[in-house]
């Protein structure tokens, strides 16, 4: 297990710079956000419901993106999808960074909402996927919490140093970090592709026979079917629902947790912002807070935990410490609330990495990408049904 965490090291190093560069501006871009559309106020309904727009227009638009990207990802390998929603990011940064009057915010506004269809998820799925093929599934939930564990070290360091740096400073950091994120990916990480055979894995989830990989020309020749023609489709999906329980059980429990998380994570600042009057430095302060215990719980305390507890009871502590979260939150009746409830973190962070590894142990070696993608069709509904409602 350790020598093969250390061949997958670039991956990691991959994953926190683009993880750094995502976060380091995500306290300030609230700010940025209130400044363009309502200038001398803490509250703001425009900036709520462009918002909204923006989660579901990315919503809609990821759950069309993501199964091409992942069906593309089997065809020419991790590291070749992992440049194009990488490079993507790089544009609204880099508009923020030269700017930030209200002409290039709404033009940061237009592009972020394009890039993250196709970004938002896909670097972090293609990144499981990645682990997958080179982890045996009895090493999944380990190896997944690790590779929580540096996104949380990425969202530690970045919120750390947007503490200490100026607004426009922070987008041109944050610009510079993605640029070099691309190109350390592009030199030092080795090409994926999944094997046509996987370790115990008796069965595909998506059950193909070879009639159904080919087709046949005027020659009778038989010819494979070119990548978007192998494109999961919705009767995929349903099949994968009826004859995987455990694959339509994780589906429903992401739907519902990532319904309340996106929630919570469109409106949780504004809120802040408008009950509290947190600025830039507080919003650091308090993901600081929360990044740092969540290191240390998926570094060092899940993977002591999942052997002897396992996969679902770990999810089940998850997922009550998130309706803690949520509870706290709801109820702040002062500003050291939100402070005392990031301490929650320490368990809630157990639920995603739990809930990967059951999905993933009921993946082929080819499928992958689905139990991420497929699991991300959920994630975007709730987004979607979200942003509906504060619309």
């Amino acid at each position: 297990m350790e020598k093969k965490l250390t061949a997958l090291s670039h991956l990691f190093v991959t994953v926190f710079l683009s993880g750094f560069s995502t976060i380091i501006v995500a306290p300030a871009i609230i700010d940025v956000t209130m400044f363009s559309l309502c200038p001398g106020t803490d509250e703001c309904s425009l900036a709520i419901y462009l918002s909204g727009f923006q989660q579901a227009i990315i919503g809609l638009g990821t759950a069309l993106m993501m199964p091409i990207i992942g069906n593309l990802s089997d065809q020419y390998g991790r590291k070749a999808l992992l440049t194009l929603p990488m490079t993507l990011s790089i544009i609204p940064l880099a508009i923020l960074a030269c700017n930030r009057t209200t002409n290039y915010f709404y033009a940061y506004f237009a592009f972020k909402t394009l890039t993250d269809m196709v970004c938002q998820g896909s670097i972090n799925c293609l990144a499981l996927a990645y682990l997958a093929d080179n982890i045996s599934y009895r090493q999944r939930a380990s190896a997944f919490g690790i590779l929580a564990g540096v996104t949380s070290a990425a969202y530690v360091c970045g919120t750390l140093a947007a503490r200490f740096l100026s607004t426009g400073l922070a987008f041109q950091v944050a610009t510079f970090v993605s640029l070099f994120a691309v190109v350390y990916m592009r030199i030092f990480l080795e090409e994926s592709i999944p094997a046509d055979q996987g370790e115990g894995i008796t069965q595909p989830i998506l059950k193909e026979g070879e009639e159904d990989n080919i087709i046949q020309n005027d020659d009778n020749a038989p010819t494979k079917v070119p990548p978007f023609k192998k494109i999961p489709s919705l009767g995929d999906v349903i099949y994968l629902m009826k004859n995987s329980p455990s694959f339509a059980q994780a589906a429903i429990v992401a739907f519902f947790n990532n319904l309340g998380e996106g929630g919570m994570e469109s409106s949780s600042m504004y809120y802040l912002k408008a009950r509290f009057h947190f600025n830039k430095d507080q919003f650091a302060d308090l993901m600081l807070i929360g990044g740092i215990v969540a290191t240390i719980s998926q570094l060092f305390i899940m993977p002591l935990l999942v052997s002897p507890i396992g996969d679902g009871r770990l999810l089940s502590i998850g997922l009550f410490a998130s309706c803690v979260y949520a509870i706290l939150y709801s109820i702040a009746w002062s500003a050291w609330v939100p402070y005392a409830a990031a301490a929650v973190s320490t368990v809630m962070v157990f639920a995603p990495p739990s809930l990967r590894s059951i999905a993933s142990k009921q993946a082929g070696p080819r499928e992958q990408h689905c139990f991420c993608l497929k699991g991300h069709h959920f994630i975007s509904l709730a987004l979607v049904s979200f942003a509906l409602q504060s619309l």
